[in-house]
């Protein structure tokens, strides 16, 4: 209690710090009312200009910032009204200031977040470095980029929206934008793409400077659990996965703890899934195995552990559908909605797609990765606006630093948040939630019926049929019609039946006549395992001083019941199958399961981000590097570094795998043998040049020394502006390759880490030591291959061409003073009679060398 109390302090103590600044903003309200819309718009000039002129005297941008942020809220303020026909009440200025300030601004439904974040966007849009305005979803980017870019327009500030259709060069334009409205999504995946591009003039992103996200405990806490990954075309699925699927439908599941009666165990609260002693026995005898974990087995295992998952823990219409063409989609748990293009890692994806019978698409490899956490931590200032944001703000504060301040109302809340009425079954529960929509309609009230679930929405639309009333669903079936159907739900004698779908974003107006019903009746058909979601319905009903309805009906056979102790619960309450159980102490109940559910949700985002911050540091030291190599037309002093390197660890490795008996003089030879393998090949060091015995620092010095004197050699014949170019490609193509090849071993490595605790090991620690092996390895890898393929580069002097001058024919001698240089070309036609065979047999081979890179 004497910690919420001091939270509590701390928000009244920032709302009172909020209320001050924004009288000073309304303050301003008469003098900017009395400007013409000429002195109006020159405001922005006026602001630019005096943000660019201390920004050259050394002040910090937040300082200046800050500086002008009465004006500048009070010239957005203005605008508004006169370019949208709408003002920023006290409570919106104050919700601005808080995302000025990088905290997040709880502000319940029907606040107008939307004109909240006006004020701040434009006050850092002032400073030139760009603002992201992040929207859950690209419907919202685009409706608000084009409602809000009025006011924007308006004021001389020019407007961008970042879509996934759009092409580099649209993208570039639209981040160039003073202010620039995307997907959370699309941002990510842009930051990976723009690290795997070969030129600079291809990145779309400038630096991160400021976001505003919109519905931020949607994308940082309930998306967080789900890295962002770019993959590329894998090997092809394996038979196994049919195989897989086959078996375990032959399975029962165990009923006892110990699995002595079943095949599988399965833990209801936490999902885990694994085969007892009698189903080992069981897949030895199936698979024709003498032990089903030797290491060997090892990849049927992991297909027949993510078949137990499909079948029997992922169910169709509620994680997941199957679309018409035969694709699985995904359901978003939050949102309700399906997500076309995402799918389950580690090869669970494919196990649904043989569960249900659909083609099963190729295995994939992950190219680049990143957290959304890791992401959005990159900008210079994070803000973000949210209905529901309190509960969470224990992990905003420990992951993002951000502070969660609830704003007050503009008007008070008038909604009537009744009981939950719990009942003892399913059925029950149902028919009372019939009762009470048939009950309500009647009298024409706008019903609004929350289901967890596809399957769930549309088993109470089959019983409403049988009660006759009249109704619409909402779910991931039907989100084409959606924006239709949201419009009519606030009309008199409306029914409509939603999944999350319509919980977040979706603004409800009342029908003439609804406010003497008494507003939107909401009913929640059982609780969500987050708190936030089910507050998000409960605040589509009551919005702006609306009157409004709320209860949610629950039954102990409800999913969040039977995790978290219903058993208990019914004994002791001992209910009866249609009266309902209204007690405090279940009620209790409901919410210590809730919150302990979001817990383990917390708990697992936590360890999402300690598995992603060992490849965070991995990431951005080879994001700039090869920032480096792509900034600079020169790079052979990173080339030289590499050789150093690259020299000084194939003759450590070299010594170190030699055996402990051995003279000198064969380590020597050992270790010539190996330089000569990876470098000189065309050049080696002989045994004249070393003699008997060197030591390793001489034989660094003869190595260097004549692979920088082949390159020189390249380089002159080639020339400056060509060699560098070789340079260049030759070390962005080997960061590529060794990187992915890196990302995809660290994604291995990760899936099968967690065996590691069997045997009283940290898996995170074990991760992270491996994980730096790695990494030493790639770094190496990526040095002798920069090296080697730079020597591997042949080229030739067109010593013998033909020239014409005056109808003369030159002779091979003539032709000698007009050498020129450069890469021979493929041509055949510049091989000449005249040229001794020995050259014709260098072009021959170099001509045959270039058609297997270029068929490459």
């Amino acid at each position: 209690m004497a910690i919420l109390g001091k939270l509590f302090d701390a928000n009244r103590r920032e709302v009172k710090s909020l209320s001050k600044l924004a009288d000073k903003v309304l303050a301003k309200d008469e003098e900017y009312s009395s400007l013409s819309d000429e002195q109006l718009k020159n405001k922005t000039e006026e602001f630019k200009q005096y943000v660019a002129e201390q920004k050259e005297k050394g002040k910090s941008t937040a300082d200046i910032l800050d500086k002008i942020l009465v004006d500048a809220f009070a010239t957005a303020r203005e605008g508004a009204f006169r370019a949208l026909g709408m003002k920023p009440y006290k409570v919106q200025i104050m919700g601005g200031i808080a995302l000025h300030r990088g905290d997040i601004a709880e502000m319940k439904t029907g606040e107008g977040k939307t004109l909240t974040a006006t004020m701040p966007v434009y006050l850092n849009a002032l400073s030139g470095e760009g603002v992201h305005v992040v929207t859950v979803n690209e419907y919202l980017s685009q409706r608000d980029a084009q409602e809000m870019g009025v006011l924007y327009n308006y004021l001389g500030l020019s407007v961008g929206l970042n879509l996934n259709s759009l092409n580099p060069e649209e993208k570039r334009e639209a981040y160039n934008a003073d202010i620039t409205y995307s997907t959370n999504n699309e941002l990510g995946f842009d930051y990976l793409r723009d690290n795997m591009v070969k030129t600079v003039d291809a990145r779309v992103q400038r630096p991160l400077n400021y976001a505003v996200i919109d519905e931020v405990d949607s994308v940082l806490i309930d998306e967080a659990r789900t890295p962002l990954i770019i993959s590329g075309e894998g090997q092809a699925s394996t038979s196994l996965y049919q195989v897989a699927n086959a078996f375990v439908k032959t399975l029962k599941r165990a009923t006892e703890e110990d699995g002595s009666d079943g095949d599988y165990t399965l833990d209801i609260k936490t999902k885990s899934i694994q085969l007892s002693e009698i189903g080992i026995d069981k897949a030895e005898s199936y698979f024709g195995l003498k032990n089903l974990y030797d290491l060997k087995n090892v990849d049927l295992t992991h297909h027949i552990n993510q078949a137990l998952k499909a079948n029997y823990t992922m169910f169709l219409d509620v994680d997941y559908v199957v679309a018409e063409d035969g694709e699985i989609l995904i359901v978003d748990q939050f949102t309700g909605r399906t997500m076309p293009g995402r799918r389950f890692s580690e090869g669970l994806h494919q196990a649904i797609e043989a569960k249900e019978g659909v083609p099963i698409q190729n295995e994939s490899k992950t190219m680049a990765t990143i957290t959304f956490q890791n992401y959005f931590r990159m900008y210079k200032k994070l803000s973000g606006m949210t209905g529901t944001g309190k509960t969470e703000e224990e992990e905003f504060r420990n992951i993002y630093n951000m502070f969660v301040t609830t704003i007050p109302t503009n008007r008070p809340i008038l909604r009537d948040d009744a009981p939950d009425f719990i009942y003892s079954n399913m059925t029950a529960k149902f028919n009372a939630v019939a009762r009470e929509v048939k009950q309500r309609h009647e009298k024409g009230q706008p019903i609004l019926l929350g289901t967890v679930s596809i399957e769930t929405s549309e088993l109470v639309s089959q019983l409403l049929y049988k009660y006759g009333v009249p109704h619409k669903v909402l779910n991931a079936k039907q989100n084409e019609s959606e924006a239709e159907i949201i419009k009519q739900a606030g009309q008199k004698g409306s029914v409509t039946i939603a999944t999350n779908m319509a919980g977040r974003g979706t603004d409800i107006k009342l029908g003439e006549g609804v406010r003497e019903l008494g507003g939107l009746a909401v009913i929640g058909t059982e609780r969500h395992e987050s708190r936030r979601i089910d507050n998000q319905l409960r605040g589509r009903s009551g919005r702006q001083g609306d009157p409004g309805y709320s209860r949610f009906y629950l039954s102990l056979e409800d999913e969040l019941m039977v995790r978290f102790g219903a058993d208990r619960l019914q004994k002791i309450m001992g209910a009866t199958e249609d009266a309902p159980i209204e007690s405090r102490m279940v009620s209790r109940s409901v919410e210590s399961a809730q919150k302990r559910v979001e817990g383990n949700n917390y708990d697992a985002r936590k360890q999402v981000l300690q598995y992603d911050d060992v490849l965070r540091k991995q990431r951005e030291i080879m994001y700039a590097e090869r920032n480096e190599v792509l900034e600079n037309e020169v790079v052979t002093d990173i080339v030289y570094d590499m050789i150093d390197e690259a020299v000084e660890k194939t003759i450590q490795y070299a010594s170190q795998t030699m055996g402990e008996v051995h003279s000198e003089r064969e380590e020597t030879e050992e270790i010539i043998k190996s330089i000569n393998e990876k470098f000189l090949g065309q050049n080696p060091i002989t045994e004249l040049e070393y003699g008997d015995v060197m030591s390793d620092e001489e034989i660094k010095e003869l190595t260097i020394a004549k692979i920088k004197a082949e390159l020189q050699e390249k380089r002159d014949l080639l020339g400056d502006d060509t060699m560098n170019s070789f340079e260049k490609y030759i070390l962005l193509n080997a960061i590529d390759d060794r990187w992915t090849d890196h990302i995809d071993q660290m994604d291995q490595l990760r899936k099968g880490i967690f065996l590691r605790s069997y045997g009283q090991i940290d898996p995170l620690r074990e991760y992270k030591n491996e994980g730096h092996e790695m990494f030493e390895y790639m770094i190496d890898d990526i040095q002798v291959e920069v090296v080697s393929n730079l020597l591997r580069i042949r080229v030739e002097r067109h010593e013998d061409i033909e020239i014409k001058e005056e109808n003369t024919k030159l002779t091979t001698n003539d032709s000698k003073e007009h050498i020129a240089r450069g890469p021979i070309r493929s041509s055949a036609r510049e091989a000449k009679k005249a040229r001794m065979e020995e050259r014709k047999q260098r072009i021959k081979e170099l001509k045959a060398q270039k058609e297997r890179e270029a068929n490459k």
